[in-house]
């Protein structure tokens, strides 16, 4: 049975999880109505805590996530889970996401997963990600965990998604640290060395923290990320500059986890929850929600107006009789796009 829109929101509201499956298939796959579902979530949205968690292909992020929810659940709290899978090259869907990748939480119905296709986001993230963690939120989860499909430096897209961003390195040699260290590894709110059992832990654990300490002290890995690009970052008063009650900047802290065990799992939860607090005390996490949506007006825009030039192209023979046209000489790609593009202008001058 298809339910309506605002069935599928009633059912969200009022803690229904076939209701909320239902509506992140909506999302996920773009169907009708999906819209003016996400639009009705987000005055119910703003409560949940998101966690990104990242890292290198190996890394463990799986079986950390597993653990992570489990204690989560001991602690009384409720966790969404949706985790970002590569695309197939034929579906578009998710290549894993059949997998059974919960197994110390089948059962639970306070822990809810979802693997979602990466869909071809260069950033590993997909536009409907943000709407369902949104579903998430407003159905009430208290933790929700965004796992991203760990494909390098374009997983920077995980800082518009999550309030902290958690990047796990597998224990490694000093040469792979500084390999990611332009990268991915800048984005990190907080790193989990993981499988620290393993050899060469202990040598990546103190890499890592050289990494974060450098610059005299000052913390120069995670300094930027909180204001990436973004005009709307909290100014943090310098020590000296006459303020009793100036904030502490937050230092990054380097844990070290063995997810197949749970060891380090509990300090882990207690470091997330202290950059949450963090988060709070400094009023970061308002810059970082408002720079999120800034984020989502700006994706939503682009993929409106390209549906609309689209359109356009389509009214003028399709892309491949333009690109003909340019081959036989008669144009060029820059007076195409001035011929597709000038009545969408001028309709636009005229709204003015």
């Amino acid at each position: 049975m298809t339910l309506s829109t605002q069935e599928l929101l009633d059912g969200i509201l009022e803690g229904k999880h076939r209701a909320l499956a239902r509506a992140i298939t909506r999302i996920e796959n773009r169907q009708e109505g999906y819209r003016d579902l996400v639009s009705g979530l987000y005055e119910h949205t703003g409560d949940a805590d998101v966690i990104g968690i990242t890292g290198s292909p190996g890394a463990g992020k799986s079986t950390l996530v597993d653990k992570v929810a489990k204690a989560y659940r001991d602690r009384g709290l409720t966790v969404g889970i949706v985790a970002i899978d590569p695309s197939s090259p034929y579906t578009g869907g998710a290549v894993l996401g059949d997998r059974i990748r919960m197994a110390s939480n089948v059962g639970d119905m306070d822990v809810f997963f979802r693997s979602m296709s990466a869909r071809g986001s260069l950033g590993g993230l997909s536009t409907a990600t943000a709407d369902a963690v949104k579903a998430l939120d407003a159905f009430g989860k208290d933790k929700v965990i965004i796992e991203t499909v760990g494909a390098g430096q374009n997983e920077i897209d995980i800082v518009q998604a999550a309030d902290t961003v958690v990047v796990l390195v597998p224990p490694g040699s000093g040469d792979n640290v500084q390999m990611l260290k332009a990268g991915i590894l800048e984005i990190a709110d907080v790193f989990a060395v993981n499988k620290a059992d393993m050899d060469g832990a202990d040598r990546t654990v103190q890499e890592l923290e050289e990494m974060v300490h450098m610059d005299d002290g000052h913390v120069s890995v995670a300094a930027g990320h909180h204001g990436m690009g973004v005009d709307t970052e909290v100014d943090m008063p310098e020590k000296g500059d006459g303020s009793e009650d100036a904030p502490e900047p937050w230092e990054t802290p380097v844990l070290e986890t063995v997810a197949t065990t749970g060891e380090g799992v509990d300090e882990f939860l207690d470091t997330l929850q202290a950059h949450a607090d963090w988060l709070e005390d400094t009023g970061q996490i308002d810059a970082k929600r408002r720079q999120r949506t800034a984020e989502e007006i700006r994706t939503l825009l682009r993929e409106d107006a390209g549906a609309l030039v689209e359109d356009e192209i389509a009214e003028h023979g399709g892309v491949d009789a333009l690109a003909e046209r340019v081959l036989d000489g008669d144009t060029d790609p820059y007076s195409i796009a001035d011929e597709v593009l000038d009545p969408v202008a001028a309709c636009l001058e005229r709204e003015d």
